[in-house]
């Protein structure tokens, strides 16, 4: 879902109605695709669909591939990260607008998943995970005689 609403720049008190907004929105899609957020910033991510498996995409710029724990247990595909940002000696910083920190995504996926062939791969801080429908997921056709 485009969230359109991320658009509006944040009030300077800190505020921002969009979260709001988004998460409303959220709660209206969690029956098709639930999605859980553990932390004080989430990465970007984008969940689609096709005849043959689940596709979650991240955005994890910045975080090195082994401070990333993928894993799926029960129907529930549970990312983790941590964004280390370093800071020089004797350096003041007068803005900063980069997350940073560790985060916790869960994703409940709709189907069943052939849990053997999940594949994970992560290239220019971006994580895509691949989730292969079981034959119970995959949609049948059915023939009219």
């Amino acid at each position: 879902m485009t969230r359109t609403f991320d658009l509006i720049p944040a009030l300077s008190l800190g505020y921002r109605p969009s979260r709001l907004v988004n998460r409303l929105f959220d709660e209206w899609t969690r029956p098709f695709f639930d999605a859980d957020v553990i932390a004080e910033w989430m990465p970007p991510a984008d969940i689609t669909e096709s005849e043959n498996h689940y596709a979650i995409t991240v955005e994890v710029p910045g975080i090195d591939m082994k401070a990333l724990d993928v894993s799926f247990e029960e129907g529930v595909l549970t990312i983790r990260g941590d964004k280390v940002t370093s800071a020089e000696e004797n350096e003041c910083t007068y803005c900063s607008e980069r997350y940073s920190g560790t985060f916790e995504r869960r994703f409940s996926v709709p189907g069943h998943v052939d849990q053997e062939k999940i594949d994970a791969v992560y290239h220019d801080g971006v994580l895509k995970i691949t989730l292969p429908k079981d034959e119970k997921s995959r949609a049948k056709k059915i023939e009219i005689h």
